[in-house]
């Protein structure tokens, strides 16, 4: 019998293999730390830097100071004719994304055969993504010679050059996005079929219709959820690109009508190279996404509701 004060025999052996673990545990985390020091903490740092410099790509930095942020906010119309269109895009886009996703995910939510393969269905265009060529589909539907043309031209509707006009451009990129819901309509899913089902029955005994449930129940049980999917819905809207750089051919026109910031950031970095000023676009949109985001965090307190609150 081990006299009292003496080490077990065993402490050893568990130190040892606690050291083990943790060795394997950083080798195993080795690959992603070097990925984001190397991919996202090191780049991001070059551009803080670069941000304050006139560079080209093809001389050396020379430090300006704030001067490109100064030119940027005082003298540069293009930057904010972009923050315009781009700020419009959010505001509507995102909104009618969610309502969408919602409406679709209730009506989803129903024991149905061959239910799975509608919600496969409905969730394609989000798997397409942004890419170029759903956004090449779409400038050929909105076209002059398009098939939204056509068929306004078999009702007797004539024709409009969607794309090419100012006033219709950015719609066109707007409905594209709302068609792509099937990400926030997934988790909205998600979360009505882990809802409580006792509250809903419980209402239902005492006679409250449907849309009251929806609204009274329902609604204040996905509020957390709402404000994840617009929370990652507004992000991802800010930076939006390809169907904007695709539709306008890279110009963001007609006048200006599609130049979402991020096309406007690519422009003064790799067509005009420089750097330097792109880099200080890149940071002032980072403030406004985290600005954007604190509000909605903040503005959360008043209309989103959570199940475990009070409780210890």
């Amino acid at each position: 019998m081990a006299e009292a004060g003496t080490p077990s025999p065993s402490r050893p052996r568990v130190g040892a293999r606690a050291r083990r673990e943790r060795r394997a545990a950083v080798l195993f985390l080795l690959p992603w730390l070097i990925g984001l020091t190397c991919l996202v903490i090191g780049p991001m740092l070059m551009s803080a830097y670069l941000s304050f410099t006139d560079y080209d790509l093809f001389n050396n930095a020379t430090w300006v100071g704030i001067e490109n942020y100064r030119s940027i906010l005082t003298a540069d119309p293009d930057f904010w004719q972009s923050l315009r269109v781009t700020v419009t895009y959010v505001v509507v886009s995102v909104p009618l994304r969610l309502v969408v996703a919602l409406g679709l995910a209730v009506l989803m939510n129903r024991q149905m055969r061959g239910m799975a393969w509608y919600r496969a269905l409905l969730y394609l265009p989000s798997l397409l993504g942004g890419s170029v060529a759903v956004a090449l589909l779409w400038r050929q539907l909105f076209g002059r010679e398009g098939a939204v043309n056509q068929l306004l031209g078999l009702l007797g509707i004539e024709g409009h050059n969607w794309i090419g006009s100012p006033d219709t451009a950015l719609g066109t990129i707007i409905i594209l996005a709302i068609w792509q819901f099937g990400s926030p309509m997934i988790i909205f899913l998600a979360a009505l079929r882990n809802l409580p089902a006792e509250l809903d029955e419980a209402a239902t005994v005492d006679g409250a219709s449907r849309a009251r449930r929806f609204r009274h129940i329902t609604m204040p049980l996905l509020t957390p959820i709402i404000l994840f999917n617009l929370v990652m819905q507004t992000i991802v809207a800010f930076q939006a690109f390809t169907p904007s750089y695709i539709i306008s051919n890279g110009t963001g026109g007609p006048v200006g009508s599609t130049l979402f910031y991020t096309l406007y950031l690519y422009q003064r970095a790799f067509a005009e190279f420089d750097m330097g000023y792109a880099s200080a676009l890149a940071w002032i949109l980072v403030i406004i996404i985290g600005a954007v985001t604190a509000i909605n965090f903040l503005g959360s307190r008043r209309w989103v509701f959570y199940t475990d609150e009070g409780r210890s």
